[in-house]
């Protein structure tokens, strides 16, 4: 007996229109679920585009499938806007940060350091290695946040729902980590080159002449010498990045906000995001400052070691030579970057980051189509 549209609908379980989870099922999957089901001919409407035809979660309103490869793009791109377009942007604080690391005798301090570099260098002096800035920390964003999305997703997936949910920071910390560790491969060929354009005036203008110089001097493999301290600094410093800021939008969006994150506005969310980023950055500048400083000084002296830089800098200087600044600036750059990332999630249909805890509702989910 042929199907009519009601009883097609009443095949289908009714958690499909009800659950929290962002994923969708294919309407095709649905229907070959029991092979005891009669095939009926499809209707003109579902002929038209059966092949992209899903059942969306009503809580997902994207344009964009969740988890899906378009989402993990979209994810990388938003960000290399994110990283690339704010340590460009913060290029003349970073570049006093690195003399006043290397060269504490000149560089006394972030306003007499600012006066040094215009006096010697003038305007254009603030924003000397801008290029293998823009580059190095564009790769870096694009792996940094695009695995990290995948590896929260995975890590979850083999936790399982009820332990994503009780354990969701053990999660964010795993696979910010787990991310860091391959952005990092990206980052450090640039990173090298950049400190030693910025902090050794004359030994190039920037990166198309910088990196021919490095190599010459120091080999290929020298651009990776700086790889272990960089992961020192990063991966920590990722780790404090995602981990606290997850955890602080969790609790605004729980105690500050009367009203469910789904039904704040646009702007209202990324304004959270933004205040979430720069409190999750100042974290993550006091975690990962002694390890930028090894950085800073290994990738200016050339055969330097870390027993080097731990002697001349002192326990005391590696901890907090720069740490003001730095703290200004990384607050600064993380609460730009979670805005910036969250504002491109929200322009291509997806929702921002953060919220609500993980719902266990696609265990649930999974026991009753078992039942189907």
């Amino acid at each position: 007996m042929a199907l009519t549209d009601s009883s097609r609908q009443s095949l289908i379980p009714s958690f499909l229109y009800a659950s929290s989870s962002p994923k969708t099922l294919t309407l095709s999957k649905l229907l070959h679920s029991n092979s005891t089901l009669p095939s009926p001919s499809p209707s003109p409407s579902l002929m038209r585009n059966t092949s992209s035809f899903v059942i969306p979660a009503p809580s997902e309103p994207g344009k964009i499938q969740m988890y899906s490869p378009a989402f993990y793009a979209a994810c990388t791109a938003g960000g290399i806007l994110s990283c690339g377009l704010t340590h460009m942007a913060v290029t003349p604080l970073d570049l006093v940060k690195c003399n006043m690391q290397i060269d504490p005798a000149k560089y006394k301090g972030i306003s007499s350091g600012f006066g040094v570099l215009l006096k010697e260098q003038g305007l254009r002096g603030f924003f000397r290695g801008w290029v293998p800035t823009l580059l190095g920390y564009s790769a870096q964003g694009a792996c940094k946040f695009g695995f990290y999305e995948f590896f929260k997703k995975y890590y979850s997936d083999i936790a399982g729902p009820e332990n994503a949910a009780k354990y969701k920071t053990l999660i964010y910390l795993a696979g910010s980590a787990s991310a860091e560790v391959i952005a990092d491969v990206a980052l450090c060929p640039f990173e090298a080159v950049k400190v030693r354009v910025q902090t050794q005036p004359g030994f190039a203008r920037g990166m198309a002449d910088g990196l021919p110089k490095f190599i010459k001097s120091e080999g290929a493999l020298g651009l990776y010498k700086g790889i272990v301290p960089l992961w020192g600094r990063q991966i920590p410093y990722t780790m404090m990045k995602f981990a606290s800021f997850e955890t602080i939008v969790e609790l605004i969006y729980k105690h500050a906000i009367p009203t469910p994150k789904d039904q704040c506005s646009k702007p209202l969310q990324l304004g959270i995001s933004f205040a979430g980023g720069y409190v999750a950055g100042v974290f993550c500048a006091i975690v990962s400052h002694p390890a930028d400083n090894l950085v800073s000084f290994l990738n200016n002296a050339k055969g330097a070691t870390v027993g080097d830089a731990v002697k001349k800098l002192g326990l005391w200087g590696l901890f907090t030579r720069g740490l003001p600044l730095r703290i200004v600036m990384i607050g600064t750059l993380t609460g730009a970057q979670w805005g910036i990332y969250d504002a491109f999630k929200v322009f291509v249909g997806l929702p921002t980051t953060g919220g609500a805890a993980p719902a266990a509702a696609p265990a649930v989910a999974a026991t009753e189509l078992a039942k189907v």
